[in-house]
Parts: C-alpha cells; sequence; structure tokens
C-alpha cells in the first residue's frame, strides 16, 4: 500500500512541475465544503463524484494542517475509508471517516484537513503528443465537534471583536475570536470616512481568513493607512456549516483605534 502511495504522489509532483500541460480539469468533486463530526457520532460520510468523462484513481488522507502531508507522514485520530480507489466516469463513491476516540478537547472544536487526490489515467493521445496529464490535490477542512458546547455555532460570528491596531504599513484590523468554534470567514470590509477597506481570502496566496476556536488575528487592509476619525463599520462574511455565505457587521468607535 505505501508503495503505490509513492506512486500516486510521485505522478502528482511530475503533473504539477510541468507548466507546458495542455488545459485540465479535475473530474472527481466533493459533495459539501466543509466535514463537520460531532464528536458522538461513530462515522461521518462524504460523498466523491465523477463528473469527467474518464475513471481516476483517487487517493484520501487526513492531516492537522501541513499541506506538505503525504499518507506516510501524517497522523490523525482517524480513519479513513476505502484509502485509495477507482472511479468510474459519473459514479459516485463515498467516503467514510471515524473517528478514533483519542483524547481531544472538549471545550472547543478541533480541525482537521481531508486530502482527496485525483490522478486521471494516461491517455492514448497524452502518450503520442508527449503531454503529461495533471493531477489535482483538494483540501477539505474537517472540523471535529464536541457534544456539548455553550451555544450553537450559528451564534458564534456575533460574539468577534473587532478592534483598529497601529501597523507597520498604516492600521490593521485585529479579530479575536472568543468562540468555541471556528470560524470560517470569506471577506472583511472596513468602512471609514466614507471609503470602503477590504480584504478577501485568497487560495492562490495561501491566505486564510479562518478564525481558530480561542484565536487571536490581525487582518492588514490595503490602503488603511490613516486612524479613522468618525464610527467605522466591520462588515464581513461567514461560511456556515452548509457553505451558505452570510453577512454581518459590527460597530467600531475611534477608541477602539489602538
Amino acid at each position: 500500500m505505501k508503495k503505490m502511495a509513492c506512486q500516486v504522489l510521485a505522478t502528482c509532483a511530475c503533473g504539477l512541475l510541468s507548466l507546458l500541460a495542455p488545459p485540465s480539469h479535475a473530474g472527481v468533486i466533493i459533495h459539501g465544503t466543509r466535514v463537520i463530526y460531532p464528536a458522538e457520532q461513530q462515522e461521518v460520510a462524504v460523498r466523491l463524484e465523477n463528473k469527467g468523462p474518464r475513471p481516476a484513481l483517487v487517493q484520501t488522507w487526513l492531516d492537522t494542517g501541513d499541506r506538505h502531508s503525504t499518507p506516510a507522514t501524517a497522523q490523525t485520530p482517524f480513519t479513513l475509508s476505502p484509502p485509495i480507489f477507482r472511479i468510474e466516469p459519473h459514479q459516485q463513491q463515498a467516503l467514510r471517516l471515524r473517528y478514533s476516540g483519542e483524547p481531544l478537547p472538549t471545550d472547543r472544536e478541533s480541525l482537521f484537513w481531508l486530502n482527496v487526490l485525483e490522478v486521471p489515467p494516461r491517455s492514448e493521445d497524452a502518450a503520442q503528443n508527449n503531454q503529461i496529464e495533471l493531477s489535482f490535490r483538494t483540501r477539505l477542512r474537517v472540523f471535529l465537534r464536541p457534544q456539548v458546547l455553550p451555544y450553537p455555532v450559528g451564534s458564534a460570528p456575533a460574539k468577534l471583536q473587532w478592534k483598529l491596531v497601529a501597523h507597520e504599513q498604516g492600521f490593521a484590523l485585529q479579530a479575536t475570536n472568543p468562540t468555541p468554534y471556528h470560524i470560517s470567514l470569506a471577506s472583511i470590509d472596513l468602512l471609514s470616512d466614507g471609503k470602503r477597506f477590504s480584504k478577501a481570502a485568497n487560495r492562490a496566496a495561501n491566505d486564510s481568513l479562518l478564525m481558530p476556536a480561542g484565536d487571536v488575528k490581525l487582518f492588514v487592509l490595503p490602503l488603511l493607512r490613516n486612524r479613522p476619525s468618525g464610527v467605522t463599520t466591520v462588515e464581513f462574511t461567514t461560511v456556515s456549516d452548509f457553505g451558505a455565505r452570510v453577512r454581518h457587521s459590527a460597530s467600531l468607535t475611534p477608541s477602539s483605534a489602538g
């Protein structure tokens, strides 16, 4: 199994190194934008579907946040089956996640990542034209949620605390998450003095707006050079358990700019 895993990952590396490969698109999609795992459940299923015209070999594993993880190096308190499988065109496959019961915090969520690596079969046309087939790796957040938390997840975004703080580039927005939930932010807008300063997640630049439970994070807003002189409003968008985007707002005053 380890030998096969190494071969799959090697194929992925070769594909990503080729900048001259023809345009290609992932055929295997994941239903859902995140995985919520209630700690009391025995297992959770994640559904994959091959939307492409050809079969694909798929390898899956979980990690704790290391993008460079491999099935051989990643260590998590989960079992995942099947770890490697072939999925035919227009067919579906269910992944089954099972929590091992290893002790984890019971007063807040724990975050893991599901990796889905798709390796399309080498076509005859590609072989004849010396083309390299690209492999695709998707990473999905997995939130292990304790059974007893003080309030529902929908109440968490309103509890975020916002503050303007001095920064080497001017001013930045400091967010504090006092809740037991990881809050996924899609965008942040600061409205001040009739101007809008925006911050959005950029996956290509590995720039995440995720607010972990109990964390404090600094968001540098482009062009925010001067201290606001009046009432300042923060408008932000969160992503729900079901992938929906929800708008929120919070007011700041000049006294909150440190």
